[in-house]
């Protein structure tokens, strides 16, 4: 299968085909000069594609990385076959991947919104910039190398709140705690109508005119059938009530009903 014909049978539309594109010039090009080469950041939507073509490519060798453990936003890297990721990611000197710390008053109040905002303000694409670590008065932003002078020379507030800007270390990161809630219940189906309304506390009904309104994504990518069926592993995600994951699928109940434990990030 060639590159034309992958590209059409993976691509849903336009936008993700230019993705795809993007991303097979990069592994080609680790390929073809046996170098390390990267995509810019990826949302989780994104990386969901990505990891589509690398399955249909003959998973070469590659990593995501965002910076520190569990970013959500990460670059996709294929390695040349002289590198472990291990040895990539010790690649300090051509390391692509650094973080700013912006420092402010803590009772500013901002939020993620305003730093994105101010970013996105100075003419970056979203691509370039990683996750923002938002907490009372310090704000750490994951960027590509590129443009870290850019930022240091022109990202001056937030809102109305004057910032200081300086490089930190990625080893420096303290990203938030992950808080999430443990839902065990019974399910009479792992229909994805069936695990979403039991893991954001709806309606079966309910969760299943969502789905097929188009606001749920099965692991990143839309799902507009109810009747999908969940595994262990899976990631929901609903606009508007945030995003779960299904942490075990056990046995059957006395009634005969599917047990099951989600977690529900808070």
């Amino acid at each position: 299968m060639n590159k034309t014909e992958l590209l059409t049978r993976l691509a849903r539309d336009g936008e993700e085909r230019m993705l795809l594109a993007r991303t097979m010039d990069k592994l080609e090009l680790a390929g073809r000069r046996n170098i390390p080469a990267h995509t810019a950041f990826l949302s989780p939507q994104e990386r969901s594609s990505v990891e589509m073509l690398i399955n249909a490519s003959g998973h070469p060798s590659h990593l995501f990385y965002g910076g520190f453990e569990g970013a959500e936003r990460t670059i996709c890297v294929f390695l040349p076959d002289w590198q472990a990721p291990e040895d990539w990611l010790a690649d300090g000197e051509d390391f692509p991947i650094c973080a700013l710390r912006c420092t402010f008053p803590e009772d500013a109040g901002l939020t993620h919104r305003d730093f994105l905002g101010s970013i996105l303000g100075l003419g970056l694409d979203r691509e370039k910039v990683g996750d923002l670590l938002v907490s009372p008065g310090v704000c750490d932003i994951l960027l590509l190398k590129e443009i870290e002078d850019f930022l240091l020379l022109h990202l001056e507030s937030a809102g109305r709140t004057r910032l200081k800007v300086a490089p930190v270390a990625l080893s420096a990161l303290t990203p938030p705690k992950v808080e999430v809630k443990l839902i065990r219940d019974t399910v009479a189906t792992l229909r994805l109508d069936a695990v979403a309304a039991s893991a954001f506390s709806l309606p079966r009904s309910k969760a299943a005119d969502l789905i097929s309104s188009g606001r749920v994504q099965l692991n990143h990518r839309e799902c507009t059938k109810p009747d999908r069926t969940v595994a262990q592993g899976d990631v929901i995600s609903c606009r508007g009530m945030g995003k779960a994951a299904v942490k075990t699928v056990g046995g059957v109940s006395k009634k005969g009903r599917i047990i099951i434990e989600v977690e529900r990030y808070l």
